[in-house]
């Protein structure tokens, strides 16, 4: 039998609708998230108790006395656990997707009533909805939407659409087919017949339809905590995952409460609504004859005069804490309230940095919100952009699937610990077992079993596919897959009963302090080399906050200090993992500081502070934006600095007359070689922070086939036979013309143009905007590759000839008046990528009028700690 997959056919589908459907998948988002965003700012926005009090007005006028004291406990109760918010948020995506399901549902039942046609093609569409596994939704939510809000509650509608729809459907035709004939009998139009007849009596029916939709809506919104959805199914899967047992029961026993709370009132708000329900709560009533007043139930108006009382104090109550919100904190207020968010995947390490970074960045004024997924939903978060970081990446293996698939739309921010290794593990007291080769032939004493954890986890996946046909195990054992929180709790019921069990594992990790364990031995290496931990975040995000992501690629932290770390989290009571975060942290005077720098923190004066100092720059991009990086460390160390702006020639003679203290970019031995042969003894060369120079051709990284000069050759029509120079004067437009294009055998097939440093930059900026190829004379350093794509074509033979070095150069004397600005200077040094963000930063930020001062400020503070890197003062 040839084998069949549909599950091809529906990825092949899934690309389609993502390339060419996308606006139509961000207008769903836009509703779905609004809806969501407006009722749930609503419910957190009042005070518990008060929205209790509402909640059981609501019970007291649907069903009596009784059910509003019970439901004001209940809600009560709920607060008590701590799960308030959580809680309000499950109700809102609950609220929003019925809502939106009712809205599609009774129109859809409505019309398949009234047309066979319409029913006979419903049926089988809803047999599908209403039988496929509740986690499938979630799948294609995560794709078109990432995590979060929106896939969850687009799953929850198609789960809960099939009871409206059948509901409302059999309402309809149930109704006594002669009230309709004498409706019909007295002229009654098909629309009126509808309104008036039909649905009127079919009420009791579609409000039945509505309630199954509301709680089909509430199970299916806690099932959608594995995809992020916020509330309480969030906090289910975390308890699940990390065998919280407590947190598990108070996260269950709120969604009891509100499951019953929802049943019941859309329950009796059907006899409210509905004539015939209307007339039995009468009937009933009346027989009660004195105990009456056990049913009592407000009138409608006296039950919104409560409700609006409420919402009216609650109201009072916002507005009055709003107006005393506490000034935020001052220096260290870095975040100004700004919102990051954060992934984890439920690894111990992950768990654990993870509430560190919160903790920390909570500290430095950020409003971080954690969120615990699985890897796959974590990457397609970042990669969507809906999570800015995550710390947990182990490459280049365990991850790597996920790196493949979406590594262009990531960024790497460091690896903070590293080599790892992946293994399998048993306790000590398994006798002979020492290596992964012991393990054949005893695979009944295991029971035949490897406990995993994850099944998307990489180290699985190596597992299953490497490990266990290296070493003969195939067969003999199965690979359990489960979490890192079952694999742990099944490790420590074998250690307690004393009997064997292998699992897999990992260092470093908490267990090997906690339990006598052996680390199996991998003679063949079938795990392969071990990995380094990453922190990863969407593509973007250093751009955007460059501080967290300077913080973060800064960041490290030792074996000890992470098991530490692990070890304080694993002991602390469950759902106080940032407080043992931040003891931690508190246990540890100056870490903080460390990890998370305050940009341009504590000012420290140097030894020389209060001299005036004098600086020059001629019109070259890395001049200015050293320049003014050095007038802003100058400042902050208490000298003046005065800048000012010359030709080269002008500038080095006022410096060789000692009008001029210094300058930063004197390019030896070539490109300046005239004015430092004539002024040499007049000048003090303090020392290269940048080299070597190179000049270069370069085009676009989408370009593909050329990465070297020589590869240019036979394709001057790709480029209209146009070289995109600079000015005609520059020496490096002489270079091109007289050595390049003779060296490669360029000429004829290639013009140079000669225009500008800003045309040629705007010709690259309109080719690479339309992904044209373009061919462009370039040098570095050159923030043109850290704006565009740029790539450098290669000079095998040498054609370019060799490169300069970027020195500082002085007035002479200037070691002697200023030894301490001296000793920073002579010891400065810039990356490549450094250099390009600075003046890719004084670009953006435009000239003139203190410009350039301004964006290298705004550079400076977002690299924290390099000023004291540059001039360091005891």
């Amino acid at each position: 039998m040839p084998e069949f997959h549909p599950g091809n056919w529906a990825e092949s589908a899934v690309d389609w609708l993502q390339t060419h459907l996308s606006w139509l998948f961000d207008a769903i988002n836009t509703v779905l998230t609004g809806l969501y965003d407006g009722i749930n700012m609503i419910l957190s926005s009042v005070e518990p108790l008060l929205l209790a009090g509402i909640f059981a007005v609501i019970a007291f006028w649907l069903r009596g006395l009784l059910a509003g004291v019970v439901a004001f406990g209940g809600f009560v109760l709920i607060d008590s656990f701590g799960l308030w918010d959580d809680a309000m948020s499950t109700l809102s995506l609950v609220l929003a997707a019925a809502v939106i399901t009712i809205f599609f549902a009774v129109p859809i039942g409505i019309l398949a009533a009234r047309k066979k046609a319409v029913s006979a093609a419903v049926r089988p569409v809803l047999d599908v909805m209403q039988t496929m596994p509740a986690f499938v939704y979630l799948i294609p939510g995560v794709i078109f939407f990432s995590v979060g809000t929106t896939p969850g509650l687009l799953a929850t509608i198609i789960f809960a659409m099939p009871p409206g729809v059948r509901m409302t459907e059999l309402g309809i035709r149930q109704v006594d087919s002669e009230l309709v004939e004498a409706a019909d009998a007295f002229g009654t139009g098909p629309r009126q017949t509808l309104t008036r007849v039909q649905f009127p009596l079919a009420l009791p029916t579609v409000m039945a339809g509505i309630n199954q939709v509301i709680m089909l809506a509430l199970s299916m919104v806690v099932i959608a905590g594995l995809a992020g959805a916020p509330g309480l199914g969030e906090r289910i899967y975390a308890a699940v995952t990390q065998v919280q047992i407590g947190l598990g029961v108070e996260a269950g026993i709120a969604v009891v409460i509100l499951a019953i709370y929802l049943d019941r009132m859309t329950g009796a708000l059907s006899m409210r609504v509905s004539p015939l329900g209307r007339r039995a709560a009468a009937r009933t009533a009346a027989m009660m004859g004195r105990m009456r007043f056990v049913r009592y139930r407000p009138s409608t108006v006296a039950a919104l005069a409560g409700v609006l009382a409420l919402a009216l104090a609650a109201g009072g109550l916002s507005l009055a804490e709003s107006g005393s919100s506490a000034p935020s904190a001052g220096g260290t207020d870095v975040g100004k309230g700004k919102q990051l968010k954060m992934g984890y995947i439920p690894w111990d390490e992950a768990i654990a940095t993870s509430y560190l970074w919160k903790e920390a960045l909570e500290q430095r004024g950020y409003r971080p919100q954690l969120k615990q997924l699985d890897p796959g939903p974590l990457y397609t978060s970042l990669a969507q952009g809906e999570t800015d970081f995550q710390t947990d990446a182990w490459l280049p293996t365990t991850h790597q699937q996920y790196w493949d698939k979406y590594g262009s739309e990531l960024e790497k921010l460091g690896s903070w610990y590293g080599p790892t290794s992946l293994e399998l593990t048993v306790p000590s007291y398994v006798k002979g077992v020492r290596s992964l080769a012991d393990l054949k032939g005893r695979g009944k004493e295991f029971d035949g079993k490897i406990i995993g954890i994850e099944s998307s986890a990489g180290e699985m996946k190596i597992l299953k596919d490497k490990v266990l046909k290296a070493y003969g195990l195939e067969g003999e054992y199965k690979v359990v897959s489960s979490g890192t929180s079952s694999m742990l709790a099944e490790l420590k019921r074998s250690i307690q009963q004393k009997q064997p069990v292998v699992v897999t594992l990992w260092s470093p990790h908490w267990a090997y302090d906690k339990y006598e364990l052996t680390k199996l031995k991998d003679p063949k290496g079938a795990f392969g080399k071990g990995e380094k931990l990453y922190n990863v975040a969407r593509k973007g995000f250093a751009q955007d906050d460059p501080v967290v992501a300077r913080w973060l690629k800064n960041f490290h932290l030792t074996e000890q200090q992470l098991t530490s770390l692990e070890t304080a989290i694993q002991d602390a009571s469950k759902g106080r993992e940032q407080q043992a975060a931040a003891k931690w942290l508190n246990a540890r005077p100056g870490f903080l500081d460390k990890m998370v720098p305050v940009p341009g923190g504590e000012k420290k004066r140097g030894k020389d502070a209060g001299k005036s100092v004098s600086m020059a720059y001629f019109p070259w991009d890395e001049a200015v934006a050293t320049t003014y990086l050095w007038e802003n460390i100058l400042e902050d160390r208490g000298y003046k600095p005065k800048v000012e702006q010359l030709d080269p020639g002008p500038l080095f003679t006022a410096m060789a007359q000692g009008r001029i203290d210094f300058q930063t970019d004197a390019w030896l031995p070539t490109t300046h070689e005239q004015y430092w042969r004539k002024y040499r003894d007049r000048l003090t060369d303090v020392g290269s922070w940048y080299g070597p120079t190179s000049l270069e051709l370069s085009v676009p990284s989408y370009v593909k086939g050329v990465d070297s000069l020589a590869d240019l050759k036979g394709r001057g029509k790709e480029f209209d036979g146009k070289i995109i120079g600079i000015e005609s004067s520059a020496g490096e437009m002489k270079i091109l013309k007289d050595k390049v294009l003779k060296a490669y055998g360029l000429e004829g097939e290639y013009q140079v143009v000669s225009s500008s440093t800003s045309s040629m930059l705007s010709a690259v900026d309109r080719a690479v905007a339309r992904k044209k190829p373009v061919l462009a004379t370039t040098w570095t350093p050159h923030w043109v590759y850290s704006t565009y794509p740029m790539k450098k074509l290669k000079d095998p033979k040498g054609a370019w000839g060799k490169g300069d070095h970027i020195h500082v150069t002085a007035r002479k004397g200037f070691k002697e008046d200023f030894p301490e600005l001296y000793g920073w200077l002579k010891d400065f040094t810039m990356s490549e990528q450094d250099l390009g963000s600075l003046e890719a930063a004084v670009q953006k930020g435009g000239k003139g009028k203190g410009k350039e001062k301004k964006s290298a400020r705004k550079w400076l503070d977002a690299h924290p700690g390099l000023e004291d890197e540059l001039a360091p003062v005891e």
